[in-house]
């Protein structure tokens, strides 16, 4: 396999060729970073963005292809917020948003603990083919986003384990509310509160923002205020949790991703 960061430049090209080859992707990408960036009042860095669109999907492969590798590429942070949470004794609910490394973040807390990790298939079953292959490694179960899936993950925690969810994905229609993120109606799910509060199981966000070209990554990690009973309240809590998260590292978010689009099934979004 390649070196990382030669891998990291040829994502750096695929990100720019996306960008500019496509304008479904720049009508997607552009408009949801600038929003935030400028909200926020924070220097507008769109071409680092886009390269760095590119490097979410070359980072995810290489870590897939060299997990050893990469785990020595990781600066860990807060560890000791995790072991804390952990030797609490009911389980541990991980958050991992789309940015920078993310798919690092399993495999380190793998070398500690089991960790069941909720994955969306894709329809395509070459590509899910990839996928699993891509993830599998040991002390890391992933199941699917269903009733047995989450049936899997409650038996997890029960157990003391560690369970991941990526909580800046759309749900289905029916299992999401309408709450804000960025300041516009975002379909959320409210799992991740439902399962912590089955058993007082603490909540932990990480964060794996990539270091310069070649260099890794550093992994952080941040303990949530238990989350509401409300469906609602939890979810609105869940998404300004994850734009902190975001605001780590805006340019390395995955913005080509339509966070506010409209499932099928879903009630309309209140501003409709």
């Amino acid at each position: 396999m390649l070196p990382l960061a030669v891998v990291q430049v040829f994502g750096a090209i695929l990100g720019l060729l996306a960008y500019v080859g496509s304008k479904q992707y720049r009508t997607l990408f552009r408009p949801q970073y600038e929003a935030v960036v400028n909200e926020h009042k924070l220097p507008l860095k769109l071409w680092e963005a886009v390269r760095a669109s590119g490097m979410l999907f070359s980072d995810s492969l290489w870590i897939w292809r060299n997990p050893q590798k990469a785990l020595k590429l990781v600066e860990v942070q807060n560890w000791d917020l995790v072991e804390a949470a952990i030797q609490e004794g009911h389980g541990l609910v991980m958050l991992t948003p789309h940015l920078g490394g993310f798919e690092i973040i399993p495999r380190v807390l793998a070398q500690h603990f089991p960790a069941t990790i909720l994955y969306r298939p894709s329809r395509q079953e070459w590509l899910n083919e990839v996928v699993e292959n891509g993830r599998a490694y040991p002390n890391m179960h992933f199941v699917p986003t269903n009733l047995h899936g989450v049936r899997q993950m409650t038996r997890a925690l029960t157990r003391g384990e560690a369970i991941g969810i990526l909580p800046d994905q759309v749900p289905s229609g029916g299992e999401g509310v309408w709450v804000p993120f960025f300041g516009r109606p975002a379909y959320t799910t409210p799992l991740p509160a439902r399962l912590a509060n089955r058993n007082n199981t603490p909540v932990v966000m990480f964060t794996a923002k990539r270091k310069a070209i070649g260099q890794g990554w550093l992994m952080q990690a941040t303990r949530l205020a238990r989350l509401s009973e409300d469906a609602n309240v939890a979810a609105a809590e869940l998404n300004t949790a994850i734009e902190n998260a975001v605001l780590v590292a805006p340019e390395q978010f995955i913005w080509s991703y339509n966070r506010y689009k409209h499932p099928a099934g879903a009630e309309l979004p209140p501003s409709a």
